[in-house]
């Protein structure tokens, strides 16, 4: 009996055990299978996204009737199918090192308030948009001449009042939506909803009377007079989703207040359009999987570190950690001779043809009150105690000219009659005595009627040195007219608050330029509102008419005696003290291949992309 049972228990446990092997190995099995079907689907999603591209490729092909002959001349036939837009680029992408992947790095001066489109206004957000957000047309870079991006062709009417788009039909936004004239013309309702924090860009198209759609990819814009940037207004306008910011209509305010919530069609993305905000310490943007460019970008990922010390900087870029680093010229002959840097770097230094200016913005209404800049006497009198010539001598070591007005010296807009204020304390003291200032306690500063002392705020971002030294040398020469510069460095977000708030005494800054500028949105007397840029609250009548006369002459040469005469009326009341336009002084990062200035500038951020690193130079994993 005893036997039997442990026979019996012996069996037992032999079936336990085989059902125990059995379980481990079809759990094994299971999850074999379970890592072929994920490779599986990799593979999949692979050879797809592969397919796509040589199908999008055969069909241009097609198009353009490269295989008449029986596909000879293959790449001559690609080059046939490529829009003029993606040329460029695709001529990069047939170098022999031509390679996609790796990142470009990049390090931004200040913080970003936010990117999201329309609420910011810097700069910096700008070039991240630029980025995400495309537009119908875009400029030639060799000929500045538009071509089509988001439109493939366009017409104008006769009397240039009209201006109608036809789509291409293979555009899509990053999730996948398709773009259509529906999303054109939402993007212009969205703009122009009041409740949008938008008025910069609602300033503008109010010279649109209306927007059709007359099918789903042909949009039609209508003026109500003629403007002489009518083709660019509506064609250089970035196209927003509706499916994703037509919600925000009904709760404006959340979007006002938004930090990131950009989506777009353009070859990168947010990760999550929803997610980004200003404490993450950099902006990223990754490649758009489904982006339906004639060419795909070369980099797999964008990002932006934000590094506002310079010294930090340069030791970044030293480490190679950034891709470029443009540098101060009182460090720039000596990084030439850096062996590490010239090792690893190649240099570009020049003027971009289309450049901006810095300047001294005298802000002549705070708290509704006309403050001592609303005379133009004093202004004038700040102007001659500018110091320019010295200013780009002792601090920007000659990489630097003098800026007359808005216009670039070789913009058909400026009057070459008109040259800089030259530094002159005589004139300045004489025009500051006509407007009642004087040192009456004799303490070296003036007082005005009242008694109160002539003494001012120059607000100024704190993490830039060249701008420190800047604003210490004039105090110096300011204290020689008796009057006192208080100098007041901020975070860049907080300058950006104060601006929209116009809480400020004066303030320098830049602008960036364009190949014709229009004076409206900083001068003219109707962007003197809340959150406009014309921030200063400088009103002149006679200005105001030469700038819609200017605005509405649609023929160029009829035009530039417009636009010269409102330079005229700028130069003799100085709502800014024009200082300078700065030459770049740039190291970029050797692995980075097709480097090349154009029309518009160095092209290290044209989009469609030109710029690559080849295969063996590239650091960042894919």
């Amino acid at each position: 009996m005893d036997f039997m049972q442990t026979e019996a228990s012996s069996s037992r446990f032999w079936i336990v055990f085989l059902l125990l092997v059995l379980t481990i190995t079809l759990v094994l099995l299971s999850m074999f299978q379970v890592d072929r079907q994920w490779l599986k689907l990799q593979e999949m999603q692979a050879t797809m996204a592969e397919q796509a591209n040589v199908i999008r490729d055969l069909r241009g092909a097609l198009a353009s009737g490269a295989f008449v002959s029986g596909g000879h001349n293959a790449a001559a036939g690609k080059e046939k199918s490529v829009a003029q837009a993606f040329r460029r680029a695709y001529a990069a992408s047939l170098m022999p090192d031509y390679a996609a992947g790796d990142w470009s790095v990049e390090a931004f001066g200040n913080n970003l308030k936010t990117i999201t489109p329309l609420i910011s206004s810097d700069a910096y957000a700008a070039n991240v948009q630029g980025y995400v957000l495309e537009s119908l047309l875009v400029r030639d870079p060799d000929t500045l001449a538009w071509q089509g991006l988001l439109a493939d062709r366009w017409t104008v009417s006769d009397d240039g009042l009209a201006v109608s788009f036809h789509l291409r039909d293979d555009v899509v936004f990053s999730d996948g939506a398709p773009l259509t004239a529906e999303d054109v013309l939402f993007t212009y309702q969205f703009i122009m909803s009041e409740a949008i924090q938008a008025p910069r860009e609602r300033a503008y198209l109010k010279k649109i009377k209306e927007v059709k759609v007359k099918d789903k990819y042909t949009v039609e814009f209508t003026y109500a007079e003629p403007y002489f940037e009518a083709l660019s207004l509506a064609g250089g306008m970035g196209i927003l989703p509706k499916h994703f910011y037509e919600p925000y209509l009904q709760q404006p305010q959340k979007f006002n207040e938004s930090k990131g919530l950009l989506l777009g069609s353009g070859p990168f993305k947010l990760s999550n359009p929803e997610s980004w905000t200003p404490d993450q310490g950099a902006v990223e943007l990754v490649r758009n999987e489904r982006y339906w460019g004639d060419t795909q970008p070369s980099f797999s990922r964008i990002l932006w570190k934000i590094i506002q010390n310079d010294s930090a900087r340069l030791t970044t870029f030293r480490n190679g950690e950034i891709d470029t680093y443009s540098a101060r010229p009182l460090e720039y002959e000596s990084l030439k001779q850096d062996p590490q840097i010239t090792a690893a770097s190649q240099n570009f230094e020049y003027m971009p043809p289309v450049v901006g200016y810095s300047y001294i913005a005298w802000n002549q209404l705070r708290g509704g009150k006309p403050t001592r800049f609303a005379d133009r006497r004093v202004r004038q009198a700040m102007t001659y105690l500018t110091d320019v010539d010295r200013v780009i001598k002792d601090v920007m070591l000659g990489y630097a000219e003098p800026a007359v007005s808005p216009f670039g010296p070789n913009s058909p807009q400026h009057d070459p009659a008109l040259t800089p204020y030259a530094y002159d304390l005589g004139k300045a003291k004489a025009l500051l005595a006509e407007a009642g200032y004087r040192d009456g306690n004799g303490d070296g500063v003036l007082e005005d009627a009242q008694g109160q002392p002539f003494e001012f705020k120059l607000t100024y971002f704190q993490a830039n040195d060249d701008t420190k030294r800047i604003v210490l040398l004039l105090k110096d020469l300011y204290a020689k007219a008796g009057v006192k510069l208080i100098p007041t460095p901020q975070e860049w977000p907080v300058m950006l608050e104060n601006l929209e708030k116009k809480d400020f005494d004066a303030i320098t800054l830049g602008w960036t330029s364009s190949i014709e500028t229009d004076l409206f949105q900083a001068f003219h007397g109707s962007q003197a509102v809340s959150k406009g840029d014309n921030f200063v609250s400088y009103q002149n009548p006679e200005l105001d008419v030469l700038i819609d006369q200017a605005r509405r002459t649609v023929d160029e040469k009829l035009r530039m005696p417009f636009w010269r005469q409102a330079e005229h009326v700028l130069y003799a009341d100085q709502p800014y003290t024009f200082l300078m336009r700065r030459k770049s002084l740039l190291f970029v990062d050797r692995r980075i291949k097709n480097v090349q200035m154009t029309k518009l500038g160095l092209n290290l951020d044209a989009l469609p992309q030109e710029i690559y690193v080849p295969r063996s130079l590239q650091k960042y994993a894919q």
